[in-house]
């Protein structure tokens, strides 16, 4: 049973990702992807939940090319991606947050420099209802007094939907709460930015992963979630959010990520170890450009996530020299 569900989730979410798909294209002047001779070996990633798909994927496109590569990917949360760059268990660090300044300063206490950070996609961190909640949208003032007990917004604190204005047999309902664990850089994104740095209710239930938490929303018609919008299903509805209350509400759309209208957008990142000056490993380098090439970008729009505009592929290419 608990395989059979997740092969529905992950059906349902290849079904979401690929109507977004044909919304979003890739920027045209992104240059596609060069193979190239001598790219073979061993390539570990330990890292953010969140990306873990999109690792998976990339990792099979780039196989395709260099059969001789075998790309191990690991994807339990953010916060394990440093400690395994430091030491040295894994050439890729992704996060779907930055890393904090301790997390740097134990890098480069053992290396005598920082780690790299390279973008590589945009997304859209959602807050999710069931399909069945009709409720329009959200201030992120709103969403503190719902997920958080410090009330960081100054909000009156929320614990039944009919306090946001649902109406119907929801709005007598308690508010059901998921979210990720505290090794999740989405939890940590979101913590600093809808929280505003406040504290969890304790009556959130925690879950190990992204699809678990959309997975718990589709079935529980009176939950709240966030997570990545890759993560989306047909079982699950992303709200639009305002920055404050009665601000005007964005949809989370990759427009809306460019414009910087929706409240909750980011990026998404791969850490590495590349030395001042000095090349990264062939492997690394050829594994980081196909990710920024157009082949890997079309894979970001097909996981459900939006894909960096031309610009930013030259700006993280640069930072690969």
């Amino acid at each position: 049973m608990v395989k059979k569900a997740i092969v529905t989730a992950a059906l349902l979410a290849l079904s979401v990702a690929s109507a977004q798909a044909e919304k979003t294209h890739v920027d045209a002047k992104i240059k596609k992807y060069t193979p190239t001779a001598g790219v073979a070996g061993n390539l570990n990633s330990v890292g953010s939940d969140s990306l873990n798909n999109l690792m998976t994927y990339w990792a099979e496109g780039f196989k395709k090319k260099y059969p001789n590569v075998n790309l191990q990917i690991e994807g339990k949360g953010s916060s394990t991606a440093p400690p395994a760059l430091t030491a040295g268990t894994a050439q890729l660090g992704p996060m779907s947050r930055e890393m904090k300044g301790t997390e740097i300063e134990a890098f480069e206490k053992k290396y005598g420099y920082k780690p790299t950070k390279i973008g590589v996609a945009l997304d859209s961190l959602a807050v999710f209802v069931n399909k069945d909640n009709h409720i329009k949208s959200l201030s992120l003032d709103q969403v503190d007094a719902i997920f958080s007990k410090t009330h960081k917004s100054g909000h009156t604190d929320v614990t039944t939907w009919g306090q946001l204005g649902v109406t119907g047999k929801l709005a007598n309902m308690p508010v059901s709460l998921y979210g990720r664990n505290s090794a999740s850089g989405t939890y940590g994104y979101f913590k600093e930015h809808a929280l505003k740095k406040g504290d969890f209710k304790n009556t959130v239930k925690e879950q190990p992963g992204s699809a678990s938490v959309v997975e718990g929303v589709a079935k529980d018609i009176s939950a709240i979630g966030y997570s990545g919008i890759g993560y989306a299903t047909s079982g699950v509805r992303a709200v639009p959010l305002s920055e404050k209350d009665g601000g005007p509400a964005a949809e989370a759309t990759y427009q809306n990520v460019l414009n910087g209208k929706y409240p909750m957008s980011r990026m998404l990142y791969i850490y590495v170890a590349k030395k001042p000056g000095q090349p990264l490993p062939k492997l690394t380098e050829e594994f980081l450009k196909y990710v920024l090439s157009k082949e890997g970008q079309e894979i970001v729009v097909k996981d459900g996530y939006d894909p960096l505009t031309s610009k930013l592929v030259d700006e993280q290419l640069h930072t690969l020299k």
